[in-house]
């Protein structure tokens, strides 16, 4: 579980709704048939199909849309089965963006682009990728995707009371039955209004969307681009389709042996150290923000913040629009600011800090509209499709287990270690009560020459997973970016030496000749 990414936030924004399968595949189109390579018997006419390019925008007020389209990107579905097992039943819709190459004499291919997650949205992106991919940009068709189950695609929405399952278990065995009820709850939902299609929404269903994608696009190879979950996805695909990528960038990787619920708890340490690096900078701006005038104090305000809510709600923000905060839902937000160590990030989390301790000594409070985001998230069921479908996708790729008590043991024990974020990354999940995957993990067991981009002090995916991920295909390299506390480097971080080397490898395709470093 990666949330709370930038990929994620985007997502978050994006109001899903469950729809049924949309129409029937397209005719055949001899014309790409001798470019695609197929795979497995029945699935010819989705490799094949034509698609039906235009208008990304999808009625007058579809603000994304119409940006889209005045940058000159395209929009189509690609129809793909529900169940591969069984292509001849029901449908899906996949919703793909193109930017197409305008040098189109130097032209390199199409670039899939995936934004994280899971259950992020990419079809926004093709502009933007092509400002940071620079001389590079003009040579590919940039394409965006929403994967199944996201955003424009056919879509899936449990009617969950919130945007996402990841909380803490509290400071109490009360408020952590309180979790065990609410985890459960929400995958009963699930099961109630999604049982046909929950066993479909998986990372290799995904993965093998991509190659429906490759092959109605004409490609023999495609190039990717992943971030954060992104990263897990490709590595899922260059092991189920061998052969069929050209230039591959994996940013803030993932080790594929350890995607999963769990996945987090790989996490808890990184992102301890980056909430104390945050409160040395809010300390040395204690005028602004009144947290404390040293880390050490920063932080003991942020404990009784945690204390209060557990004793009582906190009332948070001002009328007409007040939550109530209690002590599993303030660790989340101080998780969802912690994962980028840039000014302007920790101004905003120190700016929501300031609100929750103004709130817990019972003082009026007024909320930014980004800390609003994070709470209905966190407490209404305005992005229920978001945390629906990205518990979906991990509860369907591995298994958790199931006994509370073994979530309450191992809370306990972490408490010591990482006081703010152990009781939230051992916390129990919905996947505690999800019915078993239909497959097993991928393994990776192919090498695969892909370029792996890391920051050592990464909060979400911790630099140690792309070391593991880069042993595990020898073919690889990677840059590492020291000393930076953030979580997707490439065109968001303005790293100049890790962009450059980046555009460097997509315009040429050959990998740096040895692992390369950077600093912040």
């Amino acid at each position: 579980m990666i949330t709370p990414s930038r990929a994620v936030r985007r997502a978050s924004i994006v109001g899903l709704v469950l729809a049924a399968c949309l129409g029937t595949v397209p005719a055949v189109t001899a014309a790409v048939a001798s470019t695609t390579s197929k795979s497995g018997a029945g699935l010819d006419r989705y490799y094949d199909q034509h698609l039906g390019w235009g208008s990304c925008a999808k009625n007058p007020g579809d603000t994304m849309g119409r940006d889209l389209d005045k940058a000159g990107v395209q929009c189509a579905d690609v129809v793909v089965p529900l169940d591969y097992a069984g292509p001849r039943g029901r449908t899906l819709t996949v919703a793909i963006s193109r930017l197409k190459a305008t040098d189109t004499r130097h032209r390199i291919g199409s670039i899939l682009l995936n934004n994280g997650g899971p259950g992020g949205t990419a079809l926004e992106s093709p502009p933007e990728f092509h400002t940071w991919m620079k001389k590079a940009g003009p040579r590919y068709d940039i394409v965006g995707f929403d994967p199944r189950f996201v955003g424009r695609s056919t879509r899936l929405d449990c009617g969950w009371p919130v945007g996402t399952n990841l909380f803490s278990a509290g400071l109490s065995r009360a408020s952590f039955e309180r979790q065990v009820a609410l985890q459960k709850d929400l995958a009963a939902k699930c099961r109630a209004t999604n049982s046909s299609v929950l066993p479909h929404v998986n990372t290799r269903n995904t993965a093998r969307d991509m190659d429906i994608i490759r092959g109605a696009l004409g490609e023999k190879k495609i190039s990717y681009f992943g971030y954060s979950y992104g990263t897990y996805l490709g590595t899922v695909y260059t092991q189920m389709f061998p052969g069929r990528t050209d230039r591959m960038v994996l940013d803030g990787a993932i080790d594929p042996r350890e995607f999963g619920p769990r996945l987090l708890r790989e996490a808890v340490g990184a992102n301890e150290r980056a909430l104390a690096d945050w409160a040395t900078w809010a300390a040395a701006r204690n005028e602004t923000y009144g947290l404390g005038r040293t880390r050490a104090q920063v932080l003991a305000t942020i404990d009784r913040v945690i204390r209060a809510s557990a004793r009582g709600p906190l009332t948070v923000g001002t009328a007409p629009e007040t939550f109530q905060l209690d002590d599993t839902q303030i660790p989340f937000i101080l998780l969802a600011g912690v994962d980028s160590d840039t000014d302007t990030s920790r101004a905003s989390l120190g700016e929501q800090v300031s609100v929750l301790n103004k709130a817990a000594a019972g003082q009026p409070n007024r909320l930014s509209p980004q800390l609003t985001g994070i709470l209905r998230l966190a407490t209404t069921g305005e992005q229920s499709s978001h945390g629906s479908v990205q518990s979906a996708i991990i509860c369907g790729d591995r298994a958790a287990p199931r006994d509370p008590e073994f979530y309450w043991r191992d809370i306990q024990r972490s408490r010591a270690a990482y006081p703010r974020f152990g009781a939230v990354t051992d916390n129990i999940g919905p996947c505690a009560f999800w019915d078993r995957p239909r497959e097993e993990p991928t393994q990776v067991k192919q090498d695969a020459k892909v370029l792996i981009v890391s920051a050592t002090g990464d909060p979400r995916t911790p630099h140690k997973g792309a070391v593991a991920l880069h042993g595990l295909l020898p073919s690889s390299k990677l840059i590492t970016l020291e000393g930076a506390n953030r979580h997707a480097i490439y065109g968001l971080y303005e790293n100049a030496c890790v962009d450059s080397k980046v555009n460097h490898y997509l315009a040429t395709g050959k990998l740096p000749t040895h692992d390369q470093i950077c600093s912040k």
